[in-house]
């Protein structure tokens, strides 16, 4: 179904000022969904109204809500979770579950933007925002991006470390993972489909690996039931339940999710199969993040059961968790060592590989660059790659500075969440932008409200962190400085949204009044 234009007859790069827009897909790259089912549709489909459910339909809509939950179980998701467990205990894992509600609105309200559109955040903030605006947004988004890859690229050397018995230090396994963007390139010149199929392994993979572990180490049931159903929070725990929710909302995911969409031909002159597109892929995502969260309830039961309470349980990062497991349970007919290092590196792999894919969306759709493939995928992996062998070279030796600069990247990472969240929930409010597929005020309050908690609790996040790393006058000015313009752009996103909302109303009164 698919032919691709030769990669060599692309120019390497094309002018942004030209009238050819850089795209998330090229119409020959897109999934064909028209002419599925139709002869057994017709019958309900002439009145106007949605297609009756196909499950040959769903799976071919099947794939990017799969990507997406990628994000939710990378190795710093992995880490917040075992961080938990040990810490915690079971109490956290009804968190853990709302937590995950949460990142699932989020990510339907994104990928509602880009299948009502047919465009993506990024492309959607270059157009809506005055450039300088729009520069900071990217900005912003590539500075997100660059901290959680370097903590993917971290677990993925980690895992390497691990299954290598040490052989290969951690530097090596970070040049070993910046192989994957060639990977990715080879497996997209297969089609998407392909590539979705690769990341279902992974995501298997981790499924199965972190599901033997939990067979293995026997959680208490009861314990287990409890937690997820019956809310708890201590003051010793505050800073676990901070991350678990900081953990779950990732700002490169939400781009790159409403790129994602752009995978499947939907005809947006129908409105019928937008409205069809947008079920599937609902109930794709939500089975999605159904399976990632099993997976982290996985990790956080099996080091809940192991360390909860144990004089080793704040000590526990994701460099040395391996060896503790390996020490509390032995070897066995397959180490528990070599079962977490597996699923480390399918979490670390899979998640560095969305990164690339994430990182092109958002330098295309802010700068409307229309680079070749690999050399766009070669300059978003450098960004992360460069810092990263550094990093390694660096804390290779060193547990306690890992682990701290493993902080300040998380600390990076909710700095940024503002600025996808907030451009997100603005567009698809707009009536002009989303048209009948705008959002309604009940879903309008409680997204705002799920994304004011989130921005809140981070803030917390942020508060509790500078206050104990931040000393002398001239860092406290500097950073001081920093969050009085950081505070001020997001009053000045908000502001715009309410403006335009306070707009679009009078217009429409104006329209319907005839003055």
């Amino acid at each position: 179904m698919q032919s691709h234009e030769p990669e060599q007859q692309r120019p390497l790069l094309v002018d942004s000022d030209n009238d050819e827009e850089e795209t998330a897909y090229d119409s020959a790259e897109k999934v064909l969904i028209i002419g599925v089912d139709e002869d057994n549709a017709e019958g309900s489909g002439s009145s106007g109204g949605v297609p009756p459910f196909s499950w040959k339909k769903l799976w071919l809509f099947t794939g990017p809500g799969f990507l997406m939950s990628i994000a939710f179980l990378d190795p710093g998701n992995l880490e917040g979770d075992l961080q938990a467990g040990a810490i915690a205990g079971y109490s956290l894992l009804w968190l853990l579950l709302w937590a995950t509600a949460m990142g699932l609105l989020v990510q339907l309200l994104s990928a509602r933007l880009g299948v009502a559109t047919g465009r993506h955040l990024a492309e959607l903030c270059r157009d809506e925002y005055p450039k300088w605006a729009g520069l900071v947004l990217w900005v912003m988004a590539e500075l997100a991006l660059i901290g959680a890859d370097i903590q993917e690229v971290i677990g993925s050397a980690i895992a390497i470390k691990i299954l290598s018995n040490g052989v290969l230090p951690l530097w090596s396994g970070v040049i070993i993972t910046a192989l994957d963007c060639f990977v990715f390139l080879f497996l997209e010149n297969y089609g998407v489909r392909k590539l979705e199929a690769v990341f279902a392994v992974l995501i298997g993979t981790m499924a199965v690996a972190f599901a033997w572990m939990f067979g293995e180490t026997k959680p208490n049931g009861m314990e287990l039931l409890l937690g997820i159903l019956i809310p708890k929070l201590s003051s010793r725990t505050i800073r676990q339940a901070v991350g678990v929710v900081g953990c779950i909302i990732m700002p490169h995911n939400v781009f790159l999710h409403s790129a994602l969409v752009q995978s499947r031909e939907v005809d947006h002159s129908k409105k019928e199969r937008v409205q069809e597109a947008l079920r599937y892929y609902s109930i794709e995502s939500t089975v999605a993040l159904v399976v990632s969260f099993i997976i982290n309830l996985f990790v956080t039961t099996v080091f809940a059961k192991g360390f909860y309470g144990t004089d080793i349980a704040n000590s526990i990062g994701l460099l040395n968790a391996g060896q503790y497991l390996e020490e509390k349970y032995g070897g066995g007919l397959f180490p528990i060592l070599y079962i977490w290092g597996i699923g480390l590196l399918a979490a670390g792999q899979s998640s560095t590989i969305t990164g690339t894919y994430a990182g092109q969306f958002i330098m295309g759709g802010f700068l409307n660059l229309r680079l070749k493939k690999w050399l766009r995928a070669l300059i978003t992996r450098s960004f992360a790659i460069i810092p990263t062998i550094i990093v390694a070279l660096v804390f290779d030796t060193s547990e306690g500075t890992l682990d701290v600069l493993n902080e300040w990247l998380n600390v990076l990472q909710s700095i940024q969440i503002p600025f996808a969240l907030i451009p997100l929930l603005c567009l698809v409010s707009k009536e002009q932008i989303m048209g009948t597929f705008k959002i309604g005020p009940v879903l309008k309050m409680v997204a705002w409200l799920v994304a004011a908690l989130v921005i809140v609790i981070n803030g917390y996040l942020l508060v509790d962190f500078f206050s104990s790393e931040v000393n002398g006058v001239l860092f406290s000015t500097v950073v001081s400085g920093f969050t009085a313009a950081y505070v001020a752009f997001i009053v000045y996103l908000v502001s715009r949204s309410v403006t335009f909302s306070s707009w679009c109303r009078r217009c429409k009164n104006v329209t319907e009044t005839g003055n």
